[in-house]
């Protein structure tokens, strides 16, 4: 019986990948990667490794979770090292925990490599701070894939007094949310940020406020991060200056 690794690849800038991870990646033999896995981060895996896309979007799943987890099982039988490969964190919203209790009750070894979470990261790389002194001191990460009639609906009035918000996989039902956060009492007039592609070349953001967002949502495709919170007025400042650092460093260009 092989060892399953289950590796967060970081939120898209190959450069946010771990040092732990590149190690892993390159002694692979099988990697089952997801859709946000970029071609760069894949390129670290020995050319003999045995790439398979496992990837998931809204309405359209390559293959349903419960295969997935078998298919762990069934590598994990027939090779040393098997990569499980997820954007972000894979215990983040990742589905990581189900796979490794899965991987667990099979008997198979396992190991969880962190990654660089979306959640952080990509309102960094934006000039959004989650937190700052005097603006900001709590921030909470939600869902915004709900599925009404299968699994617990979010209480968005739980998150009525929560500095900073940052919404995952919310692109959907932006509208819907922004009505939920006000209807449980949030300023009409916060800033909103989606940050589209974050961390990548092709990183877009676009600034609302819940008002604007509940009565006619602003144009945004997903992948994108959702922060809703004062801390979004400083991307300004603080957005404009990284950027600028990013363009001389050669790294990003706006």
């Amino acid at each position: 019986m092989g060892k399953v690794y289950l590796v967060g690849a970081g939120p898209g800038d190959p450069e946010l990948l771990t040092l732990k991870a590149i190690r892993v990646l390159t002694k692979a033999d099988v990697i089952l990667y997801d859709r946000l896995v970029s071609e760069e981060i894949l390129n670290y895996a020995k050319p003999d490794c045995r790439l398979v896309y496992v990837g998931k979007e809204d309405g359209k799943h390559t293959l349903p979770q419960e295969e997935i987890n078998r298919l762990l099982v069934y590598y994990a039988s027939a090779y040393e090292k098997v990569v499980r490969l997820k954007g972000g964190d894979p215990f983040v919203f990742g589905r990581g925990g189900e796979e490794a209790l899965y991987l667990k009750e099979h008997g198979v070894p396992y190991e969880v490599v962190p990654g660089v979470s979306s959640v952080y990261a990509v309102p960094a790389y934006a000039g959004i701070p989650l937190t700052f002194r005097g603006i900001a001191s709590s921030f909470a990460v939600v869902t915004g894939h709900e599925c009404t009639g299968k699994e617990k609906r979010v209480d968005w009035r739980s998150f009525r007094g929560i500095d900073t918000l940052v919404v995952l996989m919310g692109v959907k039902n932006r509208q819907r949310i922004a009505k939920e956060l006000l209807d449980a009492g949030r300023n009409p007039e916060e800033p909103v940020a989606f940050i589209e592609r974050g961390t990548t070349r092709e990183q877009r953001v676009v600034v609302s406020t819940l008002r604007e967002v509940a009565s006619e949502p602003p144009e945004v495709k997903p992948p994108a991060v959702m922060v809703v919170g004062e801390v979004v007025r400083l991307r300004e400042e603080i957005g404009r200056l990284l950027e600028n650092l990013r363009e001389l460093e050669g790294v990003y260009h706006a």
